[in-house]
């Protein structure tokens, strides 16, 4: 899709003169009426916005003003400091914090981003495009913004949501409010530099497309533009962009551990029936998620939910079901109201539903969730549904449900309006964000501090606060486990945190699934933030033979003994924002060639996964450089910077343990409710002399080097693997791990 801009109407920004500085901010004038606002955000970060000197004043925002900020930003206030010198040519500014720094030329307009006095980002214009341009429209809540930036030649740009096809964006066009683009707001660069937009309304990424190869082009509709760049190694981006815009809530401990999704039109009771095939047949399982459509629905003349009584004539007594097997449940709803009922009418008299410009409520085409019937969608915008939503949910959590999910991505048309005012892209994008999150503050707003999921497909700006992604629908073939793969890898480059990887599909047909194949997938579900089996018949372990039914129940217990680690990088991603599968380039910025392994990634900071897309037993793995790898399939320590040929039969896998990181394992159980909360950790591998500390969930393990020995404690009573060459000594509450003599 090509970008369609009008430029006979934009106006380059031609010059900006200097008005104040502090510390934390400098104005321009930069014309036009426009006023110029660049900050010091935090280290690393700067904000450049540009509008009306009253839209970017410091009083106080109206309550709408505020309510959208609070969407999109969890710290608004700027907490940076830097220092301002003028450029040697007398024509601009230099803003410097630590060693990164933001020039800002005034005639024409331009920035450019420094790092180590290195240029990592700048500016420029294009024939088709200035640096950077504004087109005022008649509206006055309108207006057009156009940035143009410099690519390097090769340079590689990643986030910007979720592909299934190559990491890099590069010649890529994305619009945010598009459901279609599957689209986040985060841009960045192994090469050192990082670009968020902070807007709910239309934002075009045209990142060398055809026309301009050199250049990434961001368009704007918005009163005001307001970016913020980020300058450092990626990991730092992200840990900026997600202190900036919010990071992700814990995790329940149960959610952590296998799910099963319900058949299409299975009955609760034959779905209760597989999970005790499962638990006779010896593979865990922990939650279930049921099938659509949506399990619940407002009652046809109250605004109070009813369970579907055709599937679930007793919920309460459905829920017993699946607790009495220590298994938890997972449900969906959806907020649409059924345009034949008299609910509808209702809510439509009092405004509480979308509307048309005629003030009548927009009626929508039925959806899955919906059985095909239409429907008017509740305006969440509004506190008052919005409360309704959150309370009904809250309900059903309180009843006995885990976990509440909704997928409400829906592509609302132009002309339909929320109460609050908001129409077209900004409702487009705020409606999924205001759905989910109502679902994950009636699960989790109640706990201190916020514990809980509520999963669904849904993408938005600060997605990555709310914890649990649905991976895709795919085929059952090996593009079919490329497609989740590559899904997971680029919502993790935009930091959403988990995405739950589903063993096949069964709304795809079976014919292409073979045993290899399935148990390659499970196996790469292990070794990834979680997975989900099919209840469907041809999709379950034991469809495939016996072989293959004892691999998996091996594979199974490797994923519950990796637990502790993987939580523990959920745990990290709340404080770091890095998320637990890491992209090659994300995680070794500097190793070009590692970026080209964009299938590869590492499952928290101490694994590499090299993940088999075909059919075979050879495997070709590239181990990136500056580390040592260790085969956890071997033993075998190889260097890195250079590729391999690795054999892997079907109960082995190429996963490579990081030097001078450990790996703590729990226990192999059947439902994490057998966790023992006083002992999470059953054994310690070591990768060469340990060095960092272990990620683990609690993590009380500290290691301390002394002397050429690494000295670490919190390994009280556990069994540890360590590696060939190195020696072992308990001394009380530490343990010391010194080279063998």
């Amino acid at each position: 899709m090509p970008p369609k801009y009008d430029f006979d109407h934009t106006i380059q920004l031609d010059s900006a003169e200097l008005l104040t500085s502090r510390s934390t901010r400098v104005d321009f004038d930069a014309g036009e009426g426009l006023r110029l606002a660049i900050e010091a955000h935090a280290p690393g970060v700067y904000r450049l916005r540009c509008g009306e000197a009253s839209r970017l004043s410091d009083e106080k925002p109206t309550s709408r003003q505020r309510a959208v900020t609070d969407m999109l930003l969890a710290r608004q206030e700027a907490v940076g400091e830097a220092t301002l010198v003028p450029l040697d040519n007398a024509h601009g500014w230099r803003l410097t914090q630590g060693d990164t720094a933001l020039e800002i030329h005034t005639s024409p307009v331009r920035i450019a981003l420094y790092r180590a006095e290195q240029l990592v980002f700048t500016s420029h214009s294009t024939p088709m495009s200035p640096d950077f341009g504004h087109s005022a429209l008649d509206d006055e809540d309108a207006a057009t913004w156009t940035a143009t930036f410099a690519l390097q030649d090769g340079e590689a740009v990643y986030g910007l949501g979720e592909t299934p096809g190559d990491l890099n964006r590069r010649q890529e066009f994305v619009v945010s409010d598009d459901p279609a683009h599957r689209a986040l707001p985060l841009a960045w660069s192994p090469k050192g530099w990082g670009v968020y937009v902070n807007t709910i309304r239309r934002v075009e990424h045209a990142v060398g497309v055809d026309d301009e190869p050199s250049s990434y082009l961001v368009t704007i509709d918005d009163t005001a533009l307001d970016v913020f760049f980020f300058v450092g190694e990626p990991g730092e981006i992200l840990n900026q962009y997600t202190a900036l815009t919010g990071r992700s809530g814990q995790p329940s401990l149960w959610a952590m551990g296998a799910w099963l999704q319900q058949a299409p039109g299975q009955m609760p009771t034959d779905t209760v029936a597989l999970v005790e095939r499962m638990r006779a047949e010896s593979f865990p399982l922990d939650a279930v998620s049921l099938a659509m459509p949506a399990a619940w629905a407002f009652q046809a003349d109250k605004a109070v939910f009813d369970w579907d009584a055709a599937r679930f004539p007793d919920a309460k007594q459905m829920l017993a079901l699946f607790h009495k097997h220590h298994v938890h449940v997972c449900a969906a709803g959806f907020p649409g109201v059924m345009h034949t009922s008299p609910l509808f009418e209702e809510l439509e008299d009092r405004g509480w539903l979308l509307s048309r410009d005629d003030g009548s409520a927009q009626v929508f085409d039925g959806i899955p969730a919906t059985q095909g019937k239409p429907y008017g969608l509740l305006d969440l915008t509004y506190r008052d549904v919005y409360n309704l939503w959150v309370e009904r949910h809250r309900q059903l959590v309180d009843d006995g449900l885990d976990a509440p999910a909704c997928d409400a991505q829906i592509d609302i048309p132009e002309g339909v309006t929320a109460r609050s005012g908001e129409t077209g892209a900004a409702l487009r994008t705020q409606y999924p964000l205001l759905a989910r999150r109502g679902l994950y503050d009636a699960v989790a707003g109640h706990k201190v501090p916020p514990e809980g999921i509520a999963p669904g497909t849904d993408l938005f700006p600060a997605a990555q606060r709310l914890p649990w992604q649905v991976g895709p629908q795919v085929t059952n073939d090996w593009d079919g486990l490329t497609h989740t793969l590559r899904t997971a890898l680029s919502i993790g480059a935009s930091a959403v945190p988990v995405q739950i990887h589903a063993i096949g599909c069964a709304g795809a047909a079976l014919d292409k699934m073979t045993p290899e194949l399935y148990l390659r997938w499970l196996t790469c579900g292990v070794f990834s933030g979680n997975l989900c089996f099919q209840g469907t018949p041809g999709l379950l372990p034991w469809d495939f033979g016996d072989e293959v039914a004892e691999h998996a129940k091996t594979w199974m217990q490797w994923r519950y003994r990796l637990i502790p680690y993987v939580l523990g990088a959920i745990e990290d991603a709340a404080r770091s924002g890095l998320p637990v599968q890491r992209s090659m380039a994300m995680s070794f910025p500097h190793d070009e060639q590692a970026h080209g392994w964009d299938m590869q990634y590492l499952l928290g900071p101490a694994l590499l996964v090299a993940p088999i897309t075909q059919p075979g037993s050879q495997v070709r793995v590239y181990l990136p450089k500056g580390d040592a790898w260790w085969d956890l399939n071997t033993g075998h320590r190889y260097e890195g910077g250079a590729e391999w040929t690795i054999d892997c039969t079907l109960g082995q896998y190429p996963v490579f343990g990081r030097e001078g990181h450990m790996l703590c394992l729990g226990p192999a159980t059947q439902h994490t409710g057998d966790f023992n909360s006083a002992r999470i950790l059953d054994e310690v591998w070591m990768f060469g002399m340990p060095v960092h500390n272990p990620v683990v969930m609690r993590n009380k393990i500290r290691v301390m080097q002394m002397q050429g020995s690494s000295y670490i404690k919190g390994l009280e009573g556990l069994r540890i693997l360590p590696s060939e060459g190195l020696e072992v000594k308990r001394r009380g509450a530490e343990v010391r791990i010194s080279r063998a003599r």
